[in-house]
């Protein structure tokens, strides 16, 4: 899916994103999706979209939002920092996710 949108902040795309239907908030632990008392294994997800936003003066204000739908149909987002700290088994599933939506857009 190639991405037709660009929203002006972060919050926008989010509700932009839950308007369609990605309505989860996920987080990663490990190679998990973890959303309230649910986990969900990362490998049964796909990015179909992504938004990176970079903060003018801040670092700190780097982001990127994920929506992730897997094959039964749970739909959600997912907002990281730029080089934002992870454990290596999840840094390794967010390069795996990324290398399946490059080819899908190629």
């Amino acid at each position: 899916m190639k991405q037709k949108f660009h929203y002006a902040t972060v919050s926008e795309a989010i509700d932009q994103l839950k308007n369609q239907g990605y309505t989860l908030e996920f987080s990663l632990k490990q190679d998990h999706f973890v959303t309230g008392d649910k986990e969900y294994p990362a490998e049964d997800f796909e990015i179909t979209d992504l938004y990176r936003y970079e903060g003018a003066s801040d670092p700190g204000d780097e982001a990127v939002v994920y929506a992730l739908s897997s094959a039964a149909g749970v739909k959600g987002t997912l907002v990281t920092g730029y080089g934002v700290s992870t454990d290596d088994l999840s840094g390794e599933i967010l390069k795996q996710l990324h290398y399946k939506y490059q080819q899908s857009q190629a």
